[in-house]
């Protein structure tokens, strides 16, 4: 079996399931975003949910995590009310796990950080980019209108995916990093080529990466349509969950003698920064293709590459310099944590010197929600996740997608720029 076979099996009680069954599993952990308990529990806020649907009680309040993440601090009443109704309903719920404005950030990284995400478990989340969590082993996945079930029984359905596994080899050129891996794949094979399947990540070059750089990937699987985005558990992820305090996980790996859908080979070795072009990820070129197109907006941040390794690889570009006086460069941590980490390194001054504005954990500008809104005609270059008509606002602006390399050198030159030059 694949690695997402055999995590359906345990959850479900299964010895085995075959690609195109249908199980009913529990998972180990679901992931709340605060907006939807708030929804789910108050009876004087209009919602997505029916009226007849409110939840009273859970059927495991320890397996759920809740955080607040999409506009904090809110910036309208109504949402002010919807995160008032979020702190009453986790009360009422009785769940602990619960991370509020200034106490999370944004919820995959704090999911992530807060170690909820572990080696061969299976999660569920109120967030389409619930995926990320597949750097840690773990088989993760959006939901959307099943989550108050899931929430009330502590199970769902799933049809077991096939996989689709990708090996990447070769050693990553300067500048270029694992967005840009992604974006490749992407730019040659669409955005449909995973739907309802499981990626599995592998490779000499996916050995080489960092968890943070993982994450990066497993984010974006969902943009090619997956289920699941998943890597193994090797020694750096070891490393990185005993230094949570994390272990007793048992970490899955695909059989020798698995089957799977395809299997794609890459090799990166002569792979350049790419770029994601309006309005569709499979749009993706070559950053030597795109240089030179003006920018108004550049944006550092979000689930995909708002940590502080990103922060330091844009700050490290950015030192001494200031950002073109035609350009606003947006900086958005991933999480209050992140935030902590580059104001102690010195990262968030690097920033302001150069005129950036630095704003607190949140989804804000990347779903263009505030902190970053673009309008009408104006371009945007920025590090998330997607970047289709309306993303950040109006849908007569146009949004490019780059890796933090890119979009710092492009801050300051007020034109996409090959980070390469910086380098």
């Amino acid at each position: 079996m694949t690695i997402a076979e055999k995590i359906l099996a345990r959850a479900s009680g299964k010895r085995k399931v075959l690609p195109g069954d249908y199980v009913v599993a529990k998972p180990d952990r679901i992931m709340v975003l605060g907006e939807r308990i708030g929804e789910l529990t108050a009876t004087d806020i209009n919602s997505r949910w029916p009226k007849d649907i409110k939840l009273e009680s859970v059927s495991d309040p320890d397996r759920i995590v809740v955080i607040s993440e999409h506009v904090i601090p809110p910036d309208n009443v109504h949402l002010a009310q919807l995160y008032h109704a979020a702190r009453a309903g986790v009360k009422k719920l009785g769940i602990k796990n619960f991370f509020d404005i200034g106490r999370g950030g944004i919820c995959h990284q704090v999911f992530s950080e807060k170690g909820f995400a572990r080696p061969g478990e299976l999660v569920v989340g109120s967030d389409s980019h619930t995926c990320t969590y597949g750097a840690f082993n773990t088989a993760a996945r959006g939901i959307n209108y099943e989550l108050p079930y899931v929430l009330k029984t502590g199970a769902t359905w799933f049809r077991v995916p096939e996989t689709i596994k990708i090996v990447v080899n070769g050693e990553l050129g300067k500048g270029v990093c694992s967005k840009d891996i992604i974006l490749k794949i992407m730019a040659l094979y669409g955005t449909e080529i995973a739907l309802y399947k499981s990626v599995e990540f592998a490779g000499d070059t996916i050995s080489a990466l960092d968890v943070s750089s993982r994450m990066t990937m497993a984010n974006m699987g969902v943009e090619m349509g997956a289920k699941f985005a998943l890597f193994e558990c090797d020694k750096k992820l070891e490393k990185f969950l005993s230094g949570l305090g994390i272990g007793g996980y048992e970490s899955v790996v695909s059989d020798h003698d698995a089957e799977y859908d395809k299997v794609i080979e890459l090799n990166v070795s002569d792979l350049e920064p790419q770029v994601a072009c309006p309005h569709d990820l499979a749009n993706t070129k070559d950053v030597s293709k795109v240089a030179d197109t003006k920018i108004d907006q550049a944006f550092l941040g979000t689930c995909t590459n708002g940590r502080y390794d990103d922060l330091k690889i844009a700050a490290d570009i950015i030192r001494g310099k200031k950002i073109h006086p035609d350009v606003r460069l947006v900086v958005t941590p991933a999480s209050q944590e992140v935030y902590k980490q580059a104001l102690e390194g010195g990262i968030i001054k690097v920033f302001m010197d150069a005129d950036a504005v630095v704003t607190n954990a949140t989804c804000g500008a990347c779903a263009g929600l505030h902190l970053g809104v673009i309008g009408p005609g104006e371009v945007c270059i920025g590090t998330q996740n997607r970047n289709f008509k309306g993303r950040m606002g109006s849908d007569q602006a146009e949004v490019y997608l780059g890796s933090p390399a890119t979009v710092a050198a492009s801050a300051l030159n007020g034109v996409i720029t090959d980070p390469r030059e910086y380098l």
